[in-house]
C-alpha cells in the first residue's frame, strides 16, 4: 500500500467518525453507559425477587439462622438472597433499614426494601419487618403461617405499618 491510499483511508475513517459522533449529539441520545446502569440495577433487582421466588412456602421462624434455607425470617430471608446477588446486608431489619438510600414509595422499583411496624414488637414507629418489592404494587417476605409469600403493599396491614423505603442496589 503506497502513502496516499493510507491517507485515504485514514481521512475516509476520520470523517466517516465526525459524521457519526455529529449525528449522536444532534439527535440527544443518551450515553450508552448511562443507561446500561439503570437497566442493570433494574435487571437486578428483579433477578433478586425471581430468585427469592424460588422460596414460596419456606416456613418461617423468627431468629432462624442465617446458614439454612429450610426456615426464615423476614431479614434472614432479605439477607440470603441479596448476597447470591453481591449485595451483603445485615442481619436485622432494623439495621438493614439504614442501609442504602432512601426512596419513596412512589418512586419503588423491584429490589428495594421496605420496612414495617408491624407483629408483637411494634410501636408504629419502629422497624419490625422487612420486605423486597417486586413491582406492581407487590411485596416478597416471609412471615407467620404463610412463610415466604406475596403481599399487596397497598392493601390491609402492609398498608396501614409502611415505615419506609431504602434502595441498595
Amino acid at each position: 500500500m503506497n502513502m496516499r491510499s493510507i491517507f485515504q483511508k485514514v481521512l475516509t475513517v476520520g470523517i466517516v467518525s465526525t459524521i457519526g459522533f455529529s449525528t449522536l449529539l444532534a439527535s440527544g441520545a443518551e450515553p450508552v453507559q448511562a443507561q446500561s446502569a439503570t437497566a442493570n440495577a433494574v435487571s437486578k433487582g428483579t433477578q433478586i425477587v425471581n430468585f427469592g421466588k424460588q422460596f414460596m412456602g419456606t416456613p418461617y421462624k423468627f431468629g432462624a439462622s442465617t446458614s439454612t434455607t429450610r426456615v426464615f425470617d423476614c431479614s434472614s430471608f432479605m439477607k440470603y438472597i441479596f448476597k447470591k446477588y453481591g449485595v451483603s446486608l445485615p442481619r436485622t431489619s432494623a439495621a438493614q433499614s439504614k442501609e442504602g438510600y432512601a426512596v419513596s414509595k412512589s418512586n419503588l422499583q423491584p429490589g428495594d426494601l421496605v420496612f414495617f411496624s408491624s407483629g408483637s414488637r411494634a410501636n408504629g414507629h419502629n422497624v419490625t419487618h422487612v420486605a423486597v418489592y417486586m413491582g406492581g404494587g407487590k411485596i416478597l417476605h416471609t412471615y407467620g403461617k404463610p412463610g415466604v409469600t406475596i403481599s399487596d403493599l397497598n392493601s390491609g396491614n402492609w398498608k396501614r405499618t409502611y415505615l419506609k423505603a431504602r434502595r441498595v442496589l
